[in-house]
């Protein structure tokens, strides 16, 4: 658990936008900590920086493409300078295709371009970070660290208009148990959320659709779900709250996936 003597930090990735921005502000009025990655020029979210130092945390942030390894390494390496030993990290960094296309007619560049940046982009993140956790724990073996995954209620539930969507959240889904597996040992316990039908600029897109949807019936709680929802689940991971569920899924959902007649 926090306490008011401990300063822990929160890598998160996305984390000045959308649901992202949901999590960093939740961590942030809870005392931690951020190191944002973002694809952004940093003056361009000056303003949403400046907004979650007004919690007194310190917070540091990298412009960086997650699907680019040397830009993934180069941006992990001035966060963990700036902020020195990194405690969590939060992989919530992803997109959708820039085409909803049916699956039978869907391109390979934009599969390979939703897998890098929503699979392999994160799970070699991971990799990173955890060797370096890891290699910190050298000098302080008591070094806190958890791993938080968000996924989507895609990694199950088939769109066929955005196929690779759903495979890569169903990559990350056994990206959780294969690092909750790996890193147990540890210690490091690593988690996955899924959100369901989440307010933000992503859905911006499919609003009218998805109002109708839910106002038929789509979930059992009748609203979006909003970024802060998203942000108090992470906030209770990292806190230390579910410390002996590693490997675990969170639904995030309203409800969405419990079968009904």
């Amino acid at each position: 658990m926090k306490s008011q003597s401990q300063s822990y930090s929160a890598l998160v990735t996305g984390g000045a936008r959308g649901i992202g921005l949901g999590i960093s502000t939740a961590l942030a009025q809870a005392g931690y900590d951020l190191a944002i990655i973002g694809a952004r020029p940093e003056n361009l979210v000056v303003d949403t920086l400046t907004a979650l130092r007004q919690a007194g945390v310190a917070v540091t942030y990298a412009q960086c493409d997650i699907a680019d390894r040397n830009a993934r390494e180069k941006a992990l390496e001035k966060l963990w300078q700036e902020l020195g030993p990194i405690n969590f990290l939060v992989n919530n960094a992803g997109i959708a295709p820039r085409v909803r296309a049916d699956i039978l007619d869907a391109t390979e560049e934009s599969f390979v371009e939703v897998m890098r940046t929503n699979l392999q982009g994160p799970y070699f993140l991971t990799q990173s970070f955890a060797r370096r956790l890891l290699a910190a724990r050298q000098s302080n073996p008591e070094l806190a660290g958890a791993i938080v995954n968000i996924s989507s209620i895609s990694a199950t539930t088939a769109s066929v208009s955005r196929g690779e969507y759903c495979l890569s959240k169903a990559g990350v889904s056994m990206a959780t148990r294969l690092w909750a597996a790996r890193l147990g040992e540890y210690n490091i316990p690593v988690y996955e959320i899924q959100p369901g039908i989440i307010q933000t600029d992503m859905t911006a897109a499919v609003t009218e659709k998805y109002d109708r949807l839910i106002q038929d019936g789509l979930c059992l709680q009748a609203r979006w779900g909003l970024p802060e929802d998203i942000g108090r689940a992470v906030l209770m991971l990292l806190r230390g709250d579910l410390a002996y569920s590693t490997g675990q899924v969170i639904m995030i959902d309203g409800g969405m996936n419990i079968p009904r007649l």
